[in-house]
């Protein structure tokens, strides 16, 4: 945008007002064009549901401002039981008891909860072709830190944005100088986490600028909200995945003018998570045949499905991002001094909270990749390259986390958008 400014010029000092006056009448008014700051991004400010001031765009404002007397709940979800009535559970006092002795921890969840769809909404809108993404990825997680009012390891960014395109499913974060740039025909996956105590929220989505993969990106949603229905206590992992199979794979979509089957990534999972961990422990499979551990009562869950119109299968390939210290290693004796030092720093900024280059760049370490690969030889740090499927096809995505509560489903994560 742009602001026009008329300033008229004054007469020559020394003239006579006689003499100065048919000097200044001939000469027309200079118009100057001054730009008009930009407000870092562009968009709209609005209230979010229930907040009692408006928000910024990009978002700045501190979500314990617009909600200071506690968060919203998610999408609540109602146990059945095998009769497909409403479980006993909603009427126990026991299980109500046990709940309101967690109000404090839910409401850090759903503190986390509030700024992802906050940061969504505005990163979903802003997104154009031509930008750079690691320009999308700052200002997302930037936007993150000032919503939770970041401090260290006790609140902010829970791990790397991932923007992985087209046929790359998952794992990819732009390295520090990376000149990526967003193309009109791209499939981007949007993963990124907040925590507040290592309470971890997991949410992820798809954005396209072009109508073509409309079904591939319907058929996801609809494959994850299975999976979220299905989810609940004592419920099999393995029946988990093979309904979200039957749902991901009754779709067949067309893709400028090819027909395409679309398939479940086959060695992609949901997971559990704990707090400072990611990855829990149990796997929440989206193909049939996985194990059949049951979920149990208090867990939370990313609830993740992905749908591609290639082999359905991902390998790593490409250039390594992202990291995360392994969360049960034990001392490990380091010969290396600088591998001794970044651990240090490892261990002081992100725990076993992931992290990637970008991270370390930020926070001014220089020359470490020597000592990330000690680390990584010895064990203390593993790597997860990018996941990719066949180069050409088309992977989307769509995540929540869900919490297995004592009375009910609770969706964290769920917004108006997804």
């Amino acid at each position: 945008e742009e602001e026009e400014e008329e300033e008229e010029e004054e007469g020559v000092v020394g003239e006579s007002s006689d003499a100065a006056a048919p000097a200044a009448a001939n000469k027309k008014k200079k118009k100057k064009k001054k730009k008009k700051k930009s407000s870092g991004g562009g968009g709209v400010k609005y209230t979010p549901a229930g907040a009692v001031k408006e928000q910024t765009a990009p978002p700045t404002v501190p979500v314990t401002e617009l909600f200071p007397n506690g968060f919203p709940e998610g999408e609540i979800q109602e146990y059945q039981d095998s009769n497909g009535k409403t479980s006993w559970r909603l009427e126990s006092e026991e299980k109500r008891e046990l709940e309101r002795l967690e109000l404090d921890m839910y409401d850090n969840a759903r503190q986390c909860a509030e700024v992802h769809r906050e940061v969504r909404k505005y990163i979903q809108d802003w997104v154009k072709p031509g930008m750079k993404l690691i320009d999308v990825c700052e200002t997302l997680e930037n936007s993150v830190r000032k919503l939770l009012n970041a401090k260290g390891l006790e609140c902010g960014v829970a791990f790397p944005t991932g923007c992985s395109q087209n046929h790359i499913a998952a794992h990819w974060t732009p390295n520090g100088g990376d000149e990526t740039i967003i193309d009109v025909n791209d499939v981007i996956k949007f993963d990124f986490g907040t925590q507040i105590n290592g309470r971890i929220i997991d949410c992820a989505f798809t954005k396209t600028f072009v109508s073509d993969y409309d079904e591939l990106l319907l058929a996801v949603k609809e494959a994850t909200d299975e999976g979220i229905r299905q989810s609940g206590i004592d419920v099999r992992l393995c029946d988990i995945g093979e309904a979200i199979q039957e749902v991901m794979e009754s779709h067949s979509v067309d893709i400028r003018g090819k027909q395409f089957e679309v398939k479940c990534c086959r060695n992609l999972n949901g997971h559990s998570i704990a707090p400072y961990q990611i990855h829990a422990g149990k796997s929440v499979p989206i193909v049939k045949g996985g194990e059949a551990t049951k979920m149990e009562e208090g867990e939370f869950y990313a609830i993740e499905t992905f749908g591609s119109t290639g082999e359905g299968y991902v390998r790593e390939a490409g250039e390594c991002s992202h990291y995360m210290k392994n969360f049960d290693v034990g001392h490990v004796p380091l010969r290396l001094p600088t591998a001794k030092k970044l651990l240090n720093t490892i261990q002081r900024e992100f725990g076993t909270l992931a992290f990637c280059r970008r991270y370390l760049d930020r926070i001014g370490e220089t020359r470490y990749l020597g000592a990330l690969k000690n680390l990584v030889s010895n064990g203390i740090v593993a790597e997860y390259p990018p996941l990719v499927d066949r180069t050409g096809s088309y992977v989307a995505q769509y995540e929540h986390t869900i919490l297995l509560r004592p009375t009910r489903k609770e969706v964290l994560t769920r917004g108006d958008d997804y």
